[in-house]
C-alpha cells in the first residue's frame, strides 16, 4: 500500500483486530450451541449481537465497523494493483464480505435484527419457487463450497504465510502463527464447505431452512452422533483463526 495511504494502513491493521474479536466471539457462540443453546445465531452477525450486550459493546462495534470498511477499501485498491486475475477476484470477494459484516454491525447499532441466517433463509425461500431461483441457490452453494475449499487448502498448505511479514517474526512467533493458521483456516474452510453443501441441499429438497449459512452448518453438526465434540473442534478452529487475525494486525503485508 503506498505511503500516502498510511492512515488507511493503520485503520486496516486495527480492522484485523476487530475481525479477530468477531471470530473469538463466534467461537464462544459455537461452544454455546454445543451445549444446546439456541439463543443466538451461529454466525458473525450473532457474534456482533452478543458483543453489543457488553458494557463497551457499542464503542467496540463502531471500531470494528470502521476497521472493516478500511479493510474493504484496502482490498478494492488491491484489485487495481498489477496482480493475476484470480487474486483480483479474491480481493473483490473479500471487500464485499468485509462490507457485508460492517453492514451487519450498523444494523446492530440501529437496534435492528442483524441475523444473516434469517436473511439467507428468506432469500432462499423466495428463490426456491422457480427453476431459475433454484439454480441460483445451487450456484450460491457451490460458490460457498469453493470458498471453503480455498480456505481449507490455504490452511493445509500454509499458503497464508505468503501474506505475512515472516522476516519480522522470531522463530517461536512464526511457529505459533503457523499452527494457528493451519487450524484456523482449515476449520473455517470445513464450516463454509458444509454451509455450501446445505445450500445445494436446500435447493434440491425445497427446504429453505437449510439455507442459513454457517448457522445451519453448525446446527447440522450438533445433530450428529459426535456433534458435541465436533462443535468443540470447530470452536477451537475459529478461536485459532481469531487469534491469527489479531496477529495479522502486526504482521500482515498491507
Amino acid at each position: 500500500m503506498p505511503t500516502q495511504h498510511s492512515w488507511l494502513e493503520k485503520l486496516t491493521r486495527a480492522g484485523f483486530i476487530g475481525y479477530g474479536i468477531v471470530h473469538l466471539l463466534f467461537a464462544y457462540l459455537i461452544v454455546r450451541i454445543a451445549f444446546g443453546s439456541r439463543a443466538a445465531d451461529g454466525d458473525q452477525s450473532g457474534a456482533m449481537q452478543k458483543l453489543a450486550e457488553s458494557p463497551f459493546g457499542v464503542a467496540l462495534i463502531v471500531t470494528i465497523i470502521v476497521g472493516l470498511v478500511a479493510m474493504a477499501v484496502w482490498q478494492v485498491l488491491e484489485i487495481f494493483e498489477d496482480r493475476r486475475l484470480p487474486e483480483r477476484v479474491a480481493s473483490a470477494g473479500r471487500a464485499a464480505f468485509y462490507l457485508y459484516l460492517g453492514w451487519n454491525g450498523v444494523k446492530v447499532l440501529r437496534s435492528k435484527p442483524a441475523s444473516s441466517a434469517d436473511t439467507q433463509q428468506n432469500a432462499a425461500e423466495g428463490l426456491l419457487g422457480s427453476g431459475a431461483g433454484r439454480v441460483a441457490v445451487i450456484a450460491a452453494g457451490l460458490i460457498v463450497v469453493a470458498i471453503g475449499a480455498g480456505l481449507a487448502i490455504a490452511g493445509l498448505t500454509k499458503r497464508f504465510e505468503r501474506h505475512l511479514r515472516v522476516s519480522r517474526m522470531t522463530r517461536a512467533t512464526r511457529n505459533l502463527l503457523r499452527r494457528l493458521g493451519e487450524v484456523g483456516f482449515t476449520a473455517k474452510g470445513i464450516a463454509y464447505g458444509i454451509a455450501g453443501v446445505l445450500f445445494v441441499t436446500a435447493a434440491l429438497q425445497y427446504d429453505p431452512s437449510k439455507a442459513r449459512g454457517l448457522d445451519a452448518a453448525l446446527r447440522a453438526l450438533a445433530g450428529e452422533t459426535y456433534g458435541f465434540w465436533l462443535l468443540l473442534l470447530v470452536a477451537l478452529g475459529f478461536l485459532s483463526y481469531g487469534l491469527f487475525s489479531m496477529a495479522e494486525a502486526k504482521y500482515r503485508k498491507v
